[in-house]
């Protein structure tokens, strides 16, 4: 018995394949990623949804997974830091990202990457307002984030000249 109920059995979709996880009802979703799933991109670190180390996509949208537990991740279309080079979007962010040497130690890089692709997905034309609004709540302690900036902007570059299409066999389209 967890601190906040019974052991439940979730059933949700993890980088495009169906799963099936019997835990704790008040287990943090990073802490299946990392410690049933063994996928630790997705960082542990402030534990409370400020920094976004632990971003991952839900649905679409970039959440905070040290935030969900996992009663609230039924029937969800999880996808992991790992799994978005599948996505054309992502493949294109991290390409960018690294074109412009966006990071130093790379702890904060997969949260980063997370936050772009979602924005891309539903916003592909992107300017930098909407980039600097999708990356409020991703903190870096190593670079002044005008590298993270031009990154995201050559990935909007790129996206524009390869006319990438908005859903892919990974996740469909993007939900709102």
């Amino acid at each position: 018995m967890s601190a906040l109920g019974p052991d439940t059995t979730v059933r949700f979709r993890l980088n495009g394949e169906e799963q099936t996880v019997h835990a704790a009802a008040d287990t943090r979703l990073v802490d299946l990623l990392r410690e049933h799933f063994g996928l630790t991109a997705t960082k542990a670190a402030c534990r409370i949804g400020r920094c976004g180390a632990c971003l991952v996509l839900m649905n679409g949208s970039a959440v905070n997974a040290c935030l969900l537990m996992a009663w609230q991740i039924e029937g969800a279309d999880i996808i992991s830091p790992e799994a978005l080079a599948a996505l054309p979007e992502g493949h294109v962010v991290r390409e960018a990202l690294v074109a412009e040497v966006s990071f130093q130690c790379g702890y904060c890089a997969p949260g980063f990457v997370v936050a772009l692709t979602a924005l891309l997905r539903r916003e592909p034309n992107a300017d930098e307002a909407a980039i600097r609004a999708a990356l409020e709540g991703n903190i870096c302690r190593c670079t002044g984030y005008f590298s993270i900036l031009r990154g995201a902007m050559l990935a909007v570059q790129r996206l524009s000249e390869e006319n990438v299409p908005a859903d892919s066999a990974l996740t469909g389209a993007p939900t709102d």
